[in-house]
């Protein structure tokens, strides 16, 4: 049963409520900015059709990565000889075990009353995607959470593990959950969608306009409402956008946009009820316009817009308050801007027109159509005064900013305790998710691949001797050199990785120690995740070199080909 937490003092202890404040903050200032091109508006409705990424793996091969089960990722593991470069998996025929996993999936979420559509193979091997069909946003997210849940129980039935962290496996796709997230009102119009009048489409561009300027104003907070520990691995690579929170609008809106800002007659009004637009390519230019740019986090998709940035874990609340929020704020200030010129004698059209090229100028730096990926974007967005920052643990600083605190009072979203207690959690939860990876790398190095990878040093030591005693030293060294090169080697990487655990201890005890949870967070970020990493690789490098039967953890080509 969907349930709002509230505390005695009455401030929101869950995501239900603030949700449910956006959706009505956005559908008030949108109604009243509807109201200027059909009076017969009376509610706005806020849609979101979210696209759910995931990994099904064998649950006996789960079973036997300590990893997975404690962190929900492999913290070691080299990439297999083939994973996803032959797009073979997104373009095969979905496997006969997985297809039952889906059916039964599918029945048991419509008896739930979550209307599931497409089901199919998605890009690394043994991953997939289940979308439903779009509903209202707060239905959605209560959907999404839901399905989740059921996921786990039904691949259980079918002898599969769901693995919904946003990267388990380095070197191929990461997890996300696309939001389609669009605007409807009550007289059955869409509002990002272009219409057959001039009139019509006068409103569409003000929406996409209002909601780019949304995105422009607030990108470092839209930013923070998906990050997460797991969504840092997926960021900026593989499929997923980066870090910078931009939008693609495709060839043709763009031109749209610049036009309609360099054009002095862009409108004229040719009756009182009746207006010309110096644009009449808008009502068949989006039929094939889709989001081509993966590198996009917001990408414009022909009659919504898909914030592709939100991880495969997350609720979806979070990512929708923000955007409902910012929205609202938007298209008061949009309201109020044509209001006053209004009130100065400015025909309304006029005066739309006027205020829409203002913010179009306003925007322009969030307009991206290229390669995310690039450096050069990344020297380009600090240009264009983007906030590029990677940290995760300062990333979460954005909820807190005048701008933001002022934006959630206002619309009387969150108050600025709420937020305030929000971010202790986020980062508290950044530390222990760190914390617990670090512990069972510490573990899994010390007790179970040091052991494996000096017995297999043992057993070549053995060879080396015998072949000594049978063939005479210098033929047997000659004979084993290769051997000799390995036990050297496997030597160095077991000293590395016992002094590089000793130091992520002695990390890890210094942290702990520092009372702040933001402080804390971030020296976990910059002290202790990244040694994880070090560690890894050498780990990565025995796995190629101990004996495979020896080796006891199951291996990628093992847990992504079944």
């Amino acid at each position: 049963i969907p349930t709002i937490f509230v505390a005695y003092t009455g401030e929101a202890l869950d995501y239900k409520a603030p949700l449910l404040k956006s959706i009505s903050a956005v559908d008030k200032a949108a109604t009243e900015v509807c109201r200027l091109f059909d009076k017969s508006v009376h509610k706005v409705y806020s849609y979101l059709g979210w696209e759910q990424e995931y990994f099904l793996i064998d649950e006996d091969l789960y079973m036997a990565r300590p990893d997975l089960i404690l962190t929900g990722r492999t913290l070691m593991g080299h990439e297999s000889a083939k994973n996803q470069q032959l797009d073979d998996h997104y373009f095969g025929a979905i496997p006969e075990r997985v297809a039952a996993f889906m059916k039964d999936l599918e029945i048991e979420a419509l008896k739930l009353g979550i209307p599931a559509k497409p089901c199919h193979n998605e890009t690394a091997p043994s991953q997939f995607e289940l979308a439903p069909i779009y509903e209202s946003c707060n239905l959605a997210v209560d959907h999404n959470m839901i399905l989740m849940s059921l996921m786990k129980e039904v691949a259980h039935k079918h002898g599969f593990r769901v693995l919904l962290h946003e990267k388990p496996f380095k070197g191929v796709n990461g997890s996300g959950k696309h939001c389609n997230w669009s605007l409807g009102t009550d007289t059955g119009v869409q509002l990002m969608a272009p219409g057959k009048s001039d009139k019509d489409n006068l409103r569409f561009i003000t929406f996409v306009v209002n909601t780019l300027s949304a995105i422009y104003r607030h990108n470092g907070l839209l930013k923070a409402s998906v990050m997460s520990a797991a969504n840092a691995h997926r960021l900026g690579g593989a499929e997923a956008p980066p870090a910078i929170i931009s939008s693609f609008l495709g060839s043709e809106i763009s031109s749209v946009l610049d036009h309609m800002e360099t054009t002095d007659n862009f409108v004229k009004l040719l009756s009182k009820r009746e207006l010309k637009l110096d644009i009449p390519q808008i009502p068949e230019l989006l039929i094939d316009n889709t989001d081509r740019n993966r590198t996009s986090p917001f990408a414009f998709t022909g009659n919504r817009f898909e914030f592709r940035a939100v991880g495969a874990e997350a609720n979806c609340a979070p990512a929708m308050i923000a955007l409902n929020t910012a929205v609202a704020e938007q298209l008061e200030m949009f309201r109020d801007d044509v209001d006053a010129l209004v009130r100065k004698g400015e025909e309304k059209e006029f005066a739309i027109v006027k205020v829409l090229r203002k913010y179009i100028k306003y925007c322009k730096p969030v307009r991206f159509d290229g390669n995310g990926y690039s450096d050069e974007w990344k020297d380009e967005a600090i240009k264009r005064g983007l906030d590029c920052e990677s940290s995760t643990p300062l990333i979460f600083d954005n909820y807190l900013t005048k701008e933001t605190i002022a934006m959630f009072r206002k619309e009387n979203v969150m108050t600025e305790s709420e937020l305030k207690a929000r971010n202790e959690i986020k980062w508290s939860t950044y530390t222990k998710k760190i914390q617990i990876e670090a512990r069972v790398m510490g573990d899994l190095a010390l007790n179970h691949i040091i052991p494996i990878a000096t017995k297999y040093q043992s057993s070549l030591l053995d060879n080396i001797i015998k072949m000594e005693t049978v063939l005479g030293k210098e033929e047997g060294d000659r004979l084993s050199k290769e051997n000799i090169a390995t036990v050297k080697e496997i030597a160095e990487h077991v000293a590395d990785i016992r002094r590089l655990v000793d130091e992520l201890i002695n990390r890890r005890k210094v942290a702990n120690k520092i009372e702040s949870a933001r402080k804390r967070a971030i020296a976990y970020h910059d002290g202790i995740a990244p040694m994880l990493e070090e560690i890894r690789q050498r780990i990565d490098a025995l796995e190629l070199m101990v004996d495979d039967q020896q080796w006891t953890l199951p291996k990628y080509r093992e847990l992504l080909f079944f």
